[in-house]
C-alpha cells in the first residue's frame, strides 16, 4: 500500500511537469505564428525572410523593368521574370470584398441612369444644337458628353519603366499619342481617379510609337517584340490587379497613333478582340473594330505646334483661286492611282509627289478650295486634320477608313468621300459641287475644328474630350 502510494505521488509530478512543458510549447508556437501573421498578413509563410524577399521584389518590379529596357536587349524577358518570381511569391490579388461588389453594382447603376438619360435626349434637340449639321444626333450627344463629365472616372496603371510607358511622343507625327498619355499622367483633368474600385475604364499608357523606338530592329521587319513587350505587360497587370480578369478586358483601352499599332496589340488575344484599342490606323479590314474600338486623328504638330499659319480659322473671305491640292510621297496604291492621272497635269487642280520649294503646304492649302486626302500605306494621313483648320474641304480617298469620332460625327457635312474607283474624274466630281454646299461644308468645318483641336490645357469639347466621350460610348456599350 506504501509503495503505491508513493508511486502515485510521483506519477502526478511527472503528470504536472509534462503539463507545464504542453503549455511552454503551445505559448511558443503561438507566439511565433503571430510574429509571422504580424510581418505577412498570413499565418502560413514558409519564413518570415521569404517574406520579406517577396515584397521587396514586388515593390521593385518597376524599377527592374527600368533597368531591364536600358541594359536587356530584350527587357521583355526581365518583365516576364519578375512576373514568374511575383506569381510563385507569398502575394495574392486584392480580395474582391462585399464592399467592393457594392462599389461595382453603384458604377453599373449610374451608367444604366446615364444611358436611359441619353435615350431620353435623343428625341431632342434644335438647329442651334447642331451648327452646319456636323452631329448625327445633336441631342444624344450633348447628353451623352455631359454624362461623361458627371460620371466618367479613369485608372491609369502605375506600372512599367517611364521609357515605353507614362510617356509617348508630343510633336511630329505620333503627337496624338504622346500628348493623349501626357494629360492622363500629368494634367490637370477631373477624369483620373486613384481608385481602381471607382473606375469605369482602365488605361494601360503604354506607347506603341516608343515601342519601335527602342525595341524594333531597323530592317528588321521582326514585330515580335513589340507584341511580346504588350504580351508582358498585360500578363503584369493581370496578375498584379483583378480588375482585368473579371472583364477579360473589356473595360480597358490602350492608345496609339503608330502604323504597327494593331500588330502590337496581338501580343494578347483580349487585348485584341475585346479591349478598347484607340488607333489611327482605323482600318476595317484588318480588325478594326468600330464597335469596340475608337478612330484616333492624326494630327502632325511640327516641332510640336500647329502650324502658325493654321492656328486661328481663316478670314471667311480669303481667296481660294485654286480647285485642289495635294502633295506626297508614293505610299500605297491609291496615291499611285491619283498620281497616274493628275500629277502635274492639271493647274487648278494641282496633284505633286515632291512639293516645289518655293511653296509651303498650310499656305497652298489655304488658297485651295478642295485638298486631297488620299491613304498611304496606312489608312489615317494628317492631311484631314490639316485640311479642316485650314477651311478647305477634305477630300476623302480611302478604302476601309473608319473616320475619327464617327459614332458621333456627320461628315457628309464637311468632308467629300469619294470612291477610288473615280479618281480619273475627280476634276469634274469638285466642279459639280454646288456653291451652296461648298458654303455649307465650309461652315461644318468651323463648327467641328474645335472636336480637332490639341490644347495645353485641355478645354471643353477638344479632341482630348473627344477621345475620352468614343471611349466613354464603349463602355456604355451605346450607339448614338
Amino acid at each position: 500500500m506504501m509503495m503505491k502510494k508513493s508511486g502515485g505521488g510521483d506519477g502526478g509530478l511527472l503528470y504536472t511537469c509534462l503539463g507545464v512543458l504542453c503549455c511552454v510549447l503551445v505559448l511558443s508556437v503561438i507566439a511565433v505564428v503571430s510574429i509571422r501573421f504580424s510581418v505577412s498578413g498570413s499565418p502560413f509563410p514558409s519564413s518570415v525572410s521569404s517574406v520579406n524577399s517577396a515584397t521587396v521584389t514586388i515593390v521593385e518590379l518597376q524599377k527592374k523593368v527600368i533597368a531591364a529596357t536600358v541594359a536587356n536587349p530584350n527587357p521583355s524577358r526581365a518583365i516576364a521574370s519578375d512576373l514568374s518570381f511575383y506569381r510563385n511569391s507569398s502575394f495574392s490579388p486584392i480580395p474582391r470584398k462585399s464592399t467592393v461588389v457594392r462599389k461595382d453594382d453603384k458604377i453599373e447603376e449610374g451608367l444604366a441612369r446615364a444611358r436611359a438619360a441619353i435615350r431620353k435626349a435623343a428625341g431632342v434637340g434644335n438647329l442651334s444644337m447642331n451648327p452646319g449639321g456636323i452631329y448625327r444626333n445633336a441631342g444624344a450627344f450633348y447628353q451623352s458628353y455631359k454624362e461623361m463629365e458627371r460620371k466618367l472616372k479613369v485608372y491609369v496603371y502605375e506600372d512599367g519603366d517611364f521609357i515605353l510607358v507614362h510617356n509617348g511622343p508630343c510633336k511630329d507625327i505620333y503627337a496624338s499619342e504622346g500628348r493623349f498619355i501626357s494629360e492622363m499622367e500629368y494634367g490637370n483633368n477631373k477624369f483620373r481617379t486613384r481608385d481602381p474600385h471607382s473606375a469605369h475604364v482602365y488605361f494601360m499608357p503604354f506607347s506603341v510609337a516608343w515601342m519601335v523606338k527602342f525595341l524594333y530592329v531597323p530592317l528588321s521587319y521582326n514585330l515580335a517584340p513589340l507584341k511580346q513587350y504588350v504580351s508582358d505587360y498585360v500578363r503584369l497587370i493581370s496578375t498584379k490587379y483583378p480588375f482585368w480578369n473579371r472583364s477579360h478586358g473589356a473595360d480597358h483601352f490602350m492608345l496609339s497613333c503608330h502604323d504597327w499599332a494593331p500588330v502590337a496589340s496581338k501580343g494578347n488575344d483580349f487585348l485584341y478582340n475585346t479591349s478598347i484599342r484607340v488607333l489611327c490606323n482605323a482600318n476595317s479590314s484588318e480588325g478594326f473594330n468600330p464597335q469596340k474600338d475608337v478612330s484616333l486623328p492624326e494630327i502632325y504638330l511640327y516641332n510640336g505646334v500647329v502650324s502658325p499659319k493654321l492656328q486661328s480659322p481663316p478670314p471667311a473671305n480669303i481667296s481660294r483661286p485654286y480647285l485642289g491640292f495635294f502633295a506626297g510621297g508614293l505610299h500605297g496604291h491609291i496615291r499611285e492611282t491619283l498620281f497616274d492621272h493628275w500629277k502635274e497635269k492639271d493647274s487648278h487642280l494641282r496633284v505633286y509627289q515632291q512639293l516645289p520649294k518655293d511653296m509651303d503646304y498650310p499656305s497652298e492649302m489655304l488658297r485651295s478650295k478642295f485638298c486631297l486626302c488620299p491613304s498611304g500605306y496606312e489608312v489615317a494621313s494628317p492631311r484631314v486634320i490639316e485640311a479642316i483648320y485650314a477651311e478647305c474641304v477634305p477630300v476623302m480617298l480611302s478604302d476601309h477608313y473608319v473616320f475619327p469620332f464617327s459614332d458621333v460625327l456627320n461628315w457628309e457635312a464637311f468632308s467629300l468621300q469619294v470612291n477610288i474607283s473615280d479618281i480619273p474624274r475627280l476634276k469634274d466630281i469638285l466642279l459639280a459641287v454646288p456653291d451652296d454646299k461648298y458654303m455649307k461644308l465650309k461652315e461644318g468645318m468651323r463648327a467641328v475644328r474645335k472636336h480637332f483641336e490639341l490644347n495645353r490645357p485641355v478645354r471643353r469639347f477638344d479632341m482630348f474630350h473627344m477621345i475620352l466621350h468614343s471611349i466613354w460610348l464603349r463602355r456604355l456599350n451605346l450607339r448614338l
